[in-house]
């Protein structure tokens, strides 16, 4: 994909015209619902499958070992292979569908692989908030995973796309800060919808993912597809440098423009690029590209976020103490991402949002 800054270019990627215009903004805040729907089910999931109406509806077995058997560990009560299906299958349809997000993504542009992401999870939402058997809650999980699948290959790059190259690095962290905010904004839900009376608070739980779904899906409508996407798609150069002034707020986007067309060009002229990728002289790149997010993922932060109501329900803690332990970690989570970016942006976020100097910068 023409992603990147040709070789040789005249004119460095910080030098070039422009600015954050409220065209971007809006833009790249749209598109980031992507982390929010991601976020959000990664936070509600581990919370409803801590309560005990949702446990006694669909996963009964779970739901008497909790309240009767003393004999067994807390750690063993959950032991369920259809609560492992439940909770997995989503994660196993993430992975096959963003092999196809990939492809849709090259061979369509941006905008269509965000749709099709932010259509599944709205309706794997609508199925989960409505189930009334578990097999309608597990084929809603693969409709979400779908949508993360597609979300997730999808917006960081049309974020890093649409973004001035000065501000690329922290505007495309911002779709980690929107995975923070649906986490936590999911474990607030459920702490709210745990105490609702008559025990059918999850299904709020579960169909309040449509929220972030719908702005993504409807947003999408809207969301110009990104100069790269129009190179990329038709060589239409016109189309391209129109949207390119449009999103960088001025007419003198020449610059920029060769250089994506330049990336294009080269882009086009590799016949092998898996091949070429892995010859000696890409391999830093290549082993860092694949080690940070590989190690990042095995250090199980995301099973502790996904599970950690359930983690603090097996250390003896309460149905409705574990929630709310769930949302301060939550908190930490929001202040640690945006402590991250402000210093690992080299001061990006900071003038990004309006020339502040940072502490870590004074």
């Amino acid at each position: 994909m023409a992603v990147g800054i040709a070789k040789g270019s005249e004119v460095a990627a910080g030098e070039y015209n422009g600015r954050v215009t409220s065209f971007v903004v809006l833009s790249c805040m749209m598109a980031a619902m992507g982390g929010a729907i991601f976020g959000y089910d990664i936070g509600i999931s581990g919370g409803v499958t801590s309560m005990e109406p949702f446990l006694k509806k669909f996963f009964p077995d779970v739901y008497v070992r909790m309240e009767e058997d003393t004999k067994i560990s807390n750690y063993c009560k959950f032991n369920s292979e259809l609560l492992t299906s439940f909770t997995s299958s989503l994660y196993v349809a993430g992975l096959i569908a963003s092999f196809f997000a990939s492809s849709v993504t090259k061979a369509f542009g941006r905008k269509p692989s965000i749709l099709i992401g932010g259509a599944a999870f709205l309706s794997g939402a609508a199925l989960n908030g409505a189930a009334s058997n578990v097999y309608m809650l597990i084929f809603g999980r693969v409709l979400l995973g779908v949508g993360v699948g597609f979300a997730n290959q999808s917006v960081p790059l049309y974020l890093s796309e649409m973004a001035p190259p000065r501000y690329r690095g922290a505007i495309n962290t911002g779709f980690q800060l929107s995975v923070g905010i649906g986490i936590l904004s999911a474990n607030l839900i459920n702490y709210g919808t745990q105490k609702i009376k008559g025990g059918w608070g999850w299904r709020i739980s579960l169909a309040m993912a449509a929220v972030p779904a719908s702005v993504l899906t409807v947003g999408a409508l809207f969301l110009p597809e990104t100069p790269n996407s129009l190179i990329q798609q038709n060589n239409n150069h016109l189309k391209a440098k129109s949207m390119l002034q449009r999103i960088r707020g001025t007419q003198d986007v020449q610059s920029e423009l060769d250089d994506l067309i330049r990336a294009n060009e080269i882009s086009r002229s590799v016949k092998h690029p898996f091949r070429k990728i892995i010859q000696k002289k890409y391999r830093p790149q290549l082993v860092m590209a694949i080690a940070i997010p590989f190690f990042q993922q095995v250090t199980g932060i995301n099973v502790i976020a996904f599970y950690a109501p359930v983690v603090f329900r097996t250390m003896g803690i309460g149905e409705s103490a574990s929630l709310m332990s769930a949302v301060v970690t939550g908190v930490v989570g929001i202040a640690a991402t945006i402590l991250s970016m402000s210093i690992g942006s080299g001061g990006e976020f900071c003038s990004w949002l309006g020339g502040f100097k940072c502490w870590c910068h004074r």
